[in-house]
């Protein structure tokens, strides 16, 4: 198995390949054929896996290193990555793999290596400069929708952004579903602006509340949002922030979860080669 069929197995090229954009057509012909697209794909899934500089791609991918950075941020800013985050949930909604019955939210802070986009002093890093990633998980911890932030940012401030990152995901019957039934915060959404925030959306709230309830209840439900955030921090690329600007950092973490819904649906076998 060569290193692009593996990074890049036969039906996530499916699901993705439709979502890629055409490519540009030259009038007047000549130049050098364009790198194919599965090729590109592989290779930016290894940089997201182990983490790798774009100079170190090994050779064992038929890409040049300039071209898998372009490819990488040609996509980003058309928003493909976001686009196969959604495919892949639709997948698993239509197979009615989602539960949203209950919901939870949470933040993870991570350290920057490079300056640039919201890179904050971090409070809990004595000071470093770092960024924080908040996400929403069903009730079995698949991550419904994720948004970046400053490092000094509270979680209460960015649950509404949250909240509307979560996309309609299509259902086995009837419309369309983004809101979930109970979404569940520790005592960092103890807030009023986020009780307002779940009441204007018809949600009921679930949020601890701060020198009443004991974070130990809350985490019978919780502990789902972290081994979310656990998974998320298993693709190296991710673990640290290398990128200076924020829109590759949330292109890389939108992969990120499409990869996560990918492999669930692999592990429930909804996926095949022929027919994702």
């Amino acid at each position: 198995m060569s290193d692009v069929e593996k990074y890049c197995p036969d039906s996530l090229w499916q699901l993705a390949q439709p979502l890629l954009p055409e490519h540009p057509k030259r009038h007047q012909g000549g130049g050098r054929p364009r790198t194919d697209d599965r090729v590109a794909l592989a290779a930016i899934l290894y940089v997201l896996r182990s983490g790798c500089a774009w100079a170190a791609l090994p050779a064992s991918f038929p890409i040049s290193r300039p071209t898998a950075h372009r490819r990488f941020t040609e996509w980003t800013a058309l928003g493909v990555f976001d686009a196969l985050h959604r495919a892949m949930l639709d997948v698993l909604g239509l197979a009615g793999q989602i539960d949203w019955s209950r919901a939870s939210v949470d933040g993870m802070h991570v350290r920057a290596v490079k300056g640039g986009g919201p890179d904050r002093p971090s409070p809990v890093d004595r000071g470093k400069p770092g960024s924080k990633i908040h996400a929403v998980s069903d009730r079995r911890g698949l991550p419904l929708a994720v948004v970046v932030s400053a490092a000094n940012v509270n979680d209460h401030k960015v649950l509404d952004d949250a909240l509307d990152a979560v996309r309609p995901v299509r259902q086995p019957v009837g419309r369309p579903r983004k809101r979930p039934g109970k979404p569940h915060g520790d005592k960092g959404y103890d807030h009023r602006s986020c009780r307002e925030t779940l009441k204007r959306r018809n949600i009921t709230a679930r949020i601890a509340r701060k020198g009443i309830e004991s974070s130990t209840r809350l985490g019978r439900y919780r502990y789902v949002i972290e081994r979310c955030l656990e998974w998320v921090t298993r693709f190296r690329r991710l673990a640290r922030r290398y990128e200076r600007k924020a829109s590759h950092f949330a292109g890389f973490l939108s992969l990120a979860c499409a990869v996560i819904c990918y492999r669930r649906a692999v592990k429930l076998n909804l996926l095949t080669s022929n027919n994702p």
